[in-house]
């Protein structure tokens, strides 16, 4: 039977909108309840703390909580995987970093993949870090320090964090490439490695600005070079690492990542609500008090920054030899 040309138009037009008309309810309903926000790491950090500032932010926003559920081990392994496993629906979100893109290399058995099985959401910040070392050290300068690492080879320790930590692995990616070899000294938290350096038990760290800024200012630690692209403005006078070691960059990021699956028009949503947090002044000062400075990106960029980071510090891992403890 051949139908009149304008009941053809007609049924054409509501098959054509149909597929879309879940996809718009779906949107303007979510979310109805409320959100789970894992933070793979204990409480009290700056991931916790960035968790717990965008996630308010976001509940004020959409009108349900968003609560902070902090799951740590593995060193963010655990928390990462129960988002990865969870329903694709946008209840389960995780606070990501750049942690993430580091332990896909450095551990050799992880039971997923997280570039592979992660939906990037949105990214929240960028902390530097920044090269100190004990007042002792008669080095003022990067280029100074260099020639003394290369004179005195191993006789320097480098304190970090931990294994395979991003301060680690940001000294790590100076030692590439300048060619200076120093032991690499590991604790089980940022607090005591930056305890002993202050004693002069170690003699260099790459600690995040926020927390040596201080001892920096009373003289206690001397800086030599930011590890971001660009300067500081809490220390505009110091210089970064690539003016002395060109295209050296390190830092951590945050942001949020779902379920692969996740539907698009969710991820867009949290996108725009966070991207509309990070030029909001309270949060802007909020963000500066820990050392960031906001990094709003699309979830198309947001998976591109994880893919480079993941590619870069992984040859950094290999090159180094760095395994977890």
């Amino acid at each position: 039977m051949k139908l009149p040309r304008r009941r053809f138009l007609h049924l054409a037009a509501v098959a054509t909108a149909l597929p879309a008309s879940p996809r718009v309810a779906r949107a303007q309903a979510y979310p109805s309840r409320a959100l789970r926000l894992i933070v793979p790491l204990a409480p009290g950090g700056a991931t916790d703390i960035v968790a717990r500032l965008i996630g308010q932010w976001l509940s004020e926003r959409v009108g349900q909580p968003f609560v902070i559920d902090n799951r740590p081990g593995a060193g963010g392994n655990l928390g990462t995987e129960t988002v990865v496993k969870a329903r694709p629906d946008g209840y389960t979100i995780l606070l990501a970093s750049t942690s993430n893109a580091i332990n896909a290399t450095l551990y050799d058995k992880l039971s997923f993949d997280f570039i592979r099985e992660i939906a990037p959401v949105a990214t929240i910040s960028r902390n530097g870090l920044i090269m100190v070392v004990h007042p002792s050290l008669p080095t003022k300068t990067v280029t100074e320090f260099i020639a003394y690492a290369k004179a005195n080879p191993r006789k320097l320790n480098m304190a970090s964090p931990g294994n395979g930590s991003p301060n680690h692995v940001a000294g790590e990616l100076f030692k590439m490439m300048t060619g200076i070899d120093m032991v690499h000294v590991p604790y089980r938290s940022g607090g005591p490695a930056l305890t002993d350096l202050l004693g002069g038990q170690v003699q260099v760290m790459f600690p995040a600005t926020v927390s040596s800024i201080e001892y920096i200012r009373d003289s206690r630690l001397r800086a030599l070079a930011v590890t971001t692209a660009m300067r500081s403005d809490a220390l505009p006078d110091i210089p970064t690492l690539a003016e002395f070691v060109p295209n050296y960059e390190a830092s951590n990021w945050f942001g949020m990542c779902a379920p692969k699956a996740t539907p698009a028009e969710i991820v867009d949503k949290l996108n725009k609500e966070i991207n509309a947090a990070l030029v909001d002044h309270s949060i802007q000062a909020r963000l500066a008090d820990l050392g960031s400075v906001p990094l709003p990106l699309s979830p198309a960029d947001f998976g591109k920054l994880i893919a480079d980071d993941t590619e870069k510090w992984g040859k950094v891992i290999k090159f180094a030899g760095i395994k977890p403890e």
